[in-house]
């Protein structure tokens, strides 16, 4: 595949340069489960780096983004951590999907996208809640404790669906050290709620509120649900007064992940 540079990319290329530090390879914050990670040589990781770049650029764009309130450094962000999982082999499902919370945007606003990744398409976009202790109608505070009633940052794999209180929901398993691994024991799922609408938004001026789960519109949850089941990556983004770190933005291994699912020439034996 040729990545041949745009005027869109260029102009995207460099307001990249202004956040690389945003998802570059910060200082991992468990090094728990963590394997060998591979090492690229320079002249591979300028290669791969600038292929990588213009690949978000161009499936930013190509995908209708610039218009959704996503924007580029979460995007980037999300599909580092996506690379990393899937050269962890943590991939199951067999549709290439990324789901992105962002929990900067206010729960008015539609802070929930599904990609397809190999076909930089937008499958959903819509409303997501947080948790009642997290914030009202901003995110403001997150937790991986148990009782703290608040949204958690990070990756997750999604699990199995069942049937709960809430109808078909979906079971979510956090792989982020110290931000959500607690995920699965504070029964942390997707599932629909009827304070997820553009109608109680109209009446309170916000979204209701979970006690920790990424709740979603009723008309839309079963649908959304059934499309990310089973081994797909959620990635919950949070404002930028909230620290995170973590071992799945380490650009290396995402760069090699990126290389192999592109063929991209040069890669490690």
């Amino acid at each position: 595949m040729t990545y041949a540079p745009t005027a869109t990319a260029g102009l995207l290329l460099t307001f990249f340069t202004l956040f690389s530090s945003a998802g570059a390879a910060p200082a991992p914050h468990s090094r728990a489960n963590v394997g060998p990670k591979p090492v690229l040589n320079e002249v591979l990781r300028t290669t791969y780096t600038a292929a990588f770049e213009q690949h978000v650029t161009r499936t930013y764009v190509q995908a209708g983004l610039v218009n959704t309130g996503l924007s580029v450094p979460v995007y980037r962000k999300a599909l580092i951590g996506y690379y990393n999982l899937q050269q962890r082999g943590a991939l199951k499902t067999t549709e290439p999907l990324l789901t992105i919370i962002d929990f900067s945007r206010a729960s008015s606003q539609k802070r929930l996208w599904v990609i397809n990744v190999a076909q930089s398409r937008v499958v959903f976009h819509t409303l997501v809640a947080h948790g009642k202790n997290t914030g009202e109608q901003w995110a403001k505070s997150f937790s991986n404790q148990e009782g703290s009633e608040k949204s958690s940052l990070g990756f997750y794999l999604t699990g199995n669906t069942y049937q709960g209180k809430h109808g078909l929901s979906l079971k979510l398993n956090g792989v982020d050290a110290g931000y959500n691994t607690n995920a699965a024991s504070r029964a942390v799922v997707v599932h629909g709620a009827d304070y997820v609408s553009e109608e109680f938004v109209r009446q309170h001026g916000r979204l209701g509120r979970s006690q920790g789960c990424p709740a979603l519109p009723m008309a839309q949850s079963s649908a959304i649900i059934k499309v990310i089941k089973s081994g797909s990556v959620v990635f919950a983004n949070g404002p930028a007064s909230v620290a995170y770190q973590s071992e799945w933005l380490q650009l290396d291994p995402a760069l090699l992940a990126f290389a192999r699912s592109k063929s991209l020439p040069g890669l490690p034996g």
